[in-house]
């Protein structure tokens, strides 16, 4: 069947304005990266109102803005791995202020990256703990921080759930500085199904153990890591910390 040529013009038409709608919603959402679709409807192809005349120009011309939208995918994809590198020596030289601005950028191109939400709530931790109440002022962000910290890593795990270091992170964040240790548990032991002989979780949970005063349960772990551990300054620890329950149970 013959296609007339006015279908074939109404078509393209059709097309070509989907397309730049698309692009036009990219730019909405990204400045940065607005003038990048402006840039693929005009180059190399005249105006997005160029009219192909026949079926093999029509299907031509999709296929460049096909490469072209390729290009961009690909383009984002590497952006926002430079953007978590980016993160990551941020992070290593205590930038972490930076860092999370960086992280923000990152979870745009990689919502869906574990990596990218624990690095954030590592230096949402840090920049918590970096907040100080001074008289008369509010918390300068604190409490959110600490929300960001929480959420970040809960976001990482649900993305992986054996992704351990977020979870230990978890758990050092509600034991140590949310007072949450009930909270703290059930993260700590799905750690230690997973990794068994981990000895600086064994340490935390027995921590959290002893905030709710399961005072056997936190000497059963610090035997575990009395026997376990090799690192000298560990055990030492252990064998004091168990003093300590020791003390709590019978003081």
């Amino acid at each position: 069947m013959k296609i007339k040529k006015g279908a074939v013009i109404g078509i393209t038409v059709i097309i070509l304005i989907v397309i730049g709608v698309a692009f036009y919603a990219v730019y909405e959402r990204n400045k940065d990266r607005g003038e990048f679709a402006q840039r693929i409807i005009s180059q190399g192809g005249g105006s997005m109102w160029d009219r192909p005349d026949s079926i093999e120009e029509l299907k031509t011309s999709i296929a460049t803005y096909e490469k072209r939208i390729n290009r961009y995918v690909e383009d984002a994809a590497k952006t926002g791995t430079y953007w978590k590198l980016l993160a990551a020596r941020l992070q290593e030289r205590g930038l972490h202020g930076e860092a999370l601005d960086a992280l923000q950028h990152a979870i745009y191109y990689s919502p869906e990256d574990p990596l990218v939400q624990y690095y954030t709530g590592i230096s949402g931790g840090i920049m918590a703990k970096s907040v100080h109440d001074f008289p008369g002022k509010d918390d300068g962000g604190r409490k959110k921080y600490f929300a960001l910290a929480e959420d970040s890593f809960l976001r990482a795990i649900d993305l992986d759930s054996r992704y351990l270091r977020p979870r230990y992170s978890l758990g050092v964040l509600y034991v140590f500085d949310l007072n949450r240790p009930q909270d703290a548990i059930p993260h700590l032991e799905r750690c230690l199904e997973i990794s068994r002989n981990d000895v600086d979780t064994m340490f935390v949970l027995a921590r959290a153990h002893f905030m709710l005063k399961n005072y056997q349960a936190a000497l059963d772990l610090y035997d575990r890591i009395i026997t376990l551990t090799t690192d000298a300054q560990k055990r030492t620890d252990a064998q004091n910390n168990r003093q300590m329950v020791l003390g709590q149970m019978h003081g």
